[in-house]
Parts: C-alpha cells; sequence; structure tokens
C-alpha cells in the first residue's frame, strides 16, 4: 500500500493516506467501545515506540519497552476504570509499575547518563500515553462510551488542519511562528479557525451528548491548543534536526505528525468536560 502511494505527488498521498485513515479511525470509533480502545491502543504504541526511536537519534538511551509497556498500562486502565469494569484503586498499581525505571537502569551498566535517559522515558509517557489515555475520560464523559464525543473531537481538529492548510497555501503570507514553524501563516491559523467553528456548529445539531456552547468551547480549544501542540512538535522535530517524525503515514509523515495537535488538546477538553 506504501509503495503504491510513494508513486503520487505529495498532495495525492496526504488525501488517499487521510481517505483510508479517517474511514478505518471513524469505524473503529463509531462501531464500539472496544474497537475504539483497539485503534487507539495501537496508536499509542506506534506514537510512543515513534518518540523514543526519534529520541535514540539524539543519543538518548530511553528505555524503549517499558516505557512503551508503561504507558500502554495506564491507557488500558483508564479505559477499563471508565468502563466501569475495574475500581479506581488500582490506578495505585501505575506507581510501582512505572518506579521499575529506575531498578532497570540501575542495573545497566553501559548507561553513562542514566537520570537523562530515565527522564527522556517518562517524557515519553508524558507526551504521549497520559494524552491518549486521557481520550478515554472524554470518551465515557457523559458516564457511558459516547462515540459522538470522540469522534467530534476528531472531526474538529481535522476540520482545524484542513482548513489552516488549504488557507495557508492560498493566502498565507503573515507568519504566524516563523522561529519554530516557517510554513504557518496567520491565515492559515484563521481560516482553520473558520471551518472549526463551522464544523463545531453543525455538530450540535447532529450529536446530541454535549450542548452547542460545549461545542463551541471545545472548537475553541483545539483551535488554539491545537495549534501550540503542532509548534510543541515542530520544536520537538527542529532540536531533532529532523522534517518529519517518520514516514509510517504516507504524505503526512509519522504518527506524531498526524497526532500532535490531540496530544496538547485531550487534557485541556478532558480537563473541560470533567469540571464543567
Amino acid at each position: 500500500m506504501i509503495s503504491i502511494l510513494n508513486r503520487f505527488n505529495n498532495l495525492t498521498q496526504r488525501i488517499i493516506a487521510a481517505l483510508v485513515g479517517v474511514a478505518v479511525m471513524i469505524s473503529s470509533i463509531v462501531w464500539q467501545d472496544w474497537s475504539f480502545f483497539g485503534i487507539f491502543f495501537l496508536i499509542c504504541m506506534l506514537s510512543q515506540l515513534e518518540f523514543y526511536q526519534l529520541v535514540g537519534l539524539d543519543g538518548k538511551i530511553p528505555l524503549k519497552f517499558w516505557g512503551t509497556f508503561s504507558g500502554l498500562s495506564i491507557f488500558t486502565l483508564t479505559f477499563l476504570v471508565e468502563k466501569a469494569m475495574l475500581s479506581g484503586d488500582l490506578y495505585f498499581l501505575l506507581f510501582p509499575i512505572l518506579s521499575f525505571v529506575f531498578l532497570i537502569k540501575l542495573y545497566r551498566k553501559s548507561d553513562e547518563k542514566p537520570f537523562t535517559n530515565i527522564a527522556f522515558t517518562f517524557l515519553g509517557i508524558i507526551y504521549v500515553a497520559i494524552p491518549f489515555s486521557l481520550l478515554n475520560f472524554i470518551a465515557f464523559a457523559p458516564g457511558y462510551y459516547s462515540f459522538q464525543i470522540v469522534l467530534g473531537c476528531l472531526l474538529l481538529m481535522w476540520a482545524n488542519d484542513t482548513g489552516a492548510y488549504f488557507a495557508g497555501i492560498n493566502f498565507g503570507k503573515t507568519k504566524l511562528f516563523s522561529r519554530i514553524s516557517p510554513k504557518k501563516s496567520w491565515e492559515g491559523s484563521i481560516g482553520g479557525t473558520i471551518i472549526t467553528f463551522l464544523v463545531a456548529y453543525g455538530l450540535s445539531y447532529f450529536f446530541q451528548h454535549l450542548l452547542q456552547w460545549q461545542w463551541f468551547t471545545i472548537a475553541a480549544i483545539i483551535v488554539v491548543v491545537g495549534t501550540y501542540g503542532d509548534l510543541v512538535e515542530s520544536l520537538f522535530k527542529r532540536s531533532m534536526e529532523i522534517k518529519d517524525s517518520g514516514s509510517a503515514i504516507p504524505g503526512h509523515g509519522g504518527f506524531l505528525d498526524r497526532f500532535d495537535g490531540l496530544l496538547l488538546s485531550t487534557p485541556f477538553i478532558a480537563a473541560f468536560l470533567k469540571l464543567f
């Protein structure tokens, strides 16, 4: 599939990969809560492995296996607790699981900077696994699994990315944050904002699990925080001196490239839904 897509230009690759990816994600989210769990478990795992691989390019030696295992443990536990299959008391199991990072590094004699690598192991958990885990809180925010809320958040995120991309290409002149991402423009950001709020307006009529003002608030979070999430990932790539986080998704780069806005937006959305 990837070899076939490589024959097309970048825009065509983006469109085809996006259509296939969107179809798989939407069907998984809508079908049932376990298919939602499965698709995001896979995305969480691949994103975290991608993060550790990139960190390794800079000479760091994070605990790739244990860090990914810890992240997936957090993701799985939050899903099962929110689904009311397990008690929230089991969250305390996460502390000894995470503490094993120190014990493992204690026996790695060849590691010259163990605490630096421990820090990057935890960064992979905090930056990647925890945001995906918080997606479970969003999915079960009404007290039951709601594909509407998860799908709605993703549609808003895709609307923001798509609107910003095409508005930036056609009208972009004023740089938004040239030090980190020279291609982003204020015109693109405004285009993304308009499309996102239009989609939020439509969602408020078709998806009834949230009120209209809640959809607009989530749209605002995605426009602002999602854009910063993109910039944070660009800062990370710049520090690694790479263009894309990977090549797993033709025309889109890696998983971190595709879900960077989600990683920073999810904590804010989860906090909003839980508090309001």
